[in-house]
């Protein structure tokens, strides 16, 4: 099925929470293109209006501004949905050790009011964001859905008390879902500010200000970097599967490519210097490594490709010319 023809979106209505953060956004837009009538529910504590300003002329879509952690709030946007895509939580490893106790609150106590809330609202298809954090202190690589380790963070047991919540959802109430761990999301639109921000939009900020990067260690951690295309394919494809043998299952949403800090950046200094050629003389700052990082990650996408059928469509190399065109013409003061 190619799923940029399918009618299975038109006119089905759609619940997004953390529908105005980077991939909660990126998501509504192909789903408005698809026909599909949009709720996106966000409390904008991380999510920013401008990544959802351009929907608002369009008829389809209806912003809810509210909080995860408010079960009225969920009821209420679930009410009348066909579908729910759970997007909202608080990221990053770093700030989940600083504050474990929102952590909590918003990535389990939320996740249960939505999931619970979905249910009530006899939801056909939930689909949420899992994590590859999840893997915890697992060192085999790549990594299997089946053979996790234990979490080495609070947003990594965050995250997997999601999958064992869905997966007791579904012995107990017989309630369908699919969780779908992400591998370092990259693309046009990720947060380039404030402390959390993720590696790519924080190399490309410092080179295009011809700052020396800082890389958190020696640069030969690596990771599996998933542009956000992939994601949101990925999440259509959930959204839309009925097989018994594909619902309630997690899977990996990567490219199954290894890249070293190293390696991106300079990966992303050949791009740069098509811009301003002074970037390919910063070098980086080394600094200790931070506490909860996992040091190697690389998917297996096999199941996801058997099952979901799934296929990322761009690579690392290309994911990058596109989004560090983006922030060259969006940064660019």
């Amino acid at each position: 099925m190619n799923i940029l023809e399918s009618s299975d979106f038109k006119n089905k209505v759609i619940l997004v929470t953390g529908g105005a953060g980077f991939i909660g956004s990126h998501l509504i837009d192909k789903l408005l293109q698809l026909g599909a009538k949009v709720r996106c529910l966000d409390n904008f504590s991380t999510g920013k209006f401008e990544n959802i300003q351009d929907f608002e002329s369009n008829s389809n879509f209806q912003l809810i501004e509210g909080d995860i952690r408010n079960y009225d709030i969920c009821l209420e946007a679930t009410q009348g949905c066909d579908w729910v895509s759970h997007q909202a939580a608080l990221g990053s490893v770093p700030r989940s050790i600083k504050d474990p106790l929102t952590t909590h609150a918003v990535n389990i106590t939320g996740f249960l009011n939505i999931i619970e809330a979905s249910r009530i609202a006899e939801i056909k298809n939930f689909v949420y964001a899992a994590s590859s954090s999840t893997y915890g202190n697992s060192q085999a690589l790549p990594k299997i859905e089946s053979e996790i380790g234990e979490p080495l963070s609070p947003y990594a047991l965050t995250k997997l008390v999601n999958e064992n919540y869905a997966s007791v959802y579904k012995k107990t109430y017989d309630f369908n879902s699919i969780g779908l761990r992400y591998f370092n999301v990259f693309g046009p639109k990720q947060d380039i500010n404030g402390a959390y921000a993720a590696v790519i939009p924080k190399f490309v900020e410092a080179l295009l200000n011809h700052k020396s990067p800082t890389i958190n260690g020696d640069g030969s951690f690596s990771r599996d970097y998933t542009f956000i295309e992939n994601v949101v394919q990925a999440n259509l494809l959930a959204l839309t599967s009925t097989s018994d043998c594909v619902l309630n299952e997690t899977y990996n949403v990567a490219c199954a490519e290894q890249t070293s800090l190293i390696e991106l950046l300079n990966l992303l200094k050949h791009r740069l210097i098509n811009y301003d050629d002074k970037v390919i003389d910063l070098q980086p700052n080394f600094g200790p490594e931070r506490e909860g990082d996992v040091p190697h990650s690389l998917a297996s996408i096999t199941k996801a490709r058997n099952l979901l059928a799934y296929n990322p469509e761009y690579n690392l190399e290309s994911g990058l010319d596109l989004t560090v065109d983006w922030y060259v013409k969006n940064l660019k003061s």
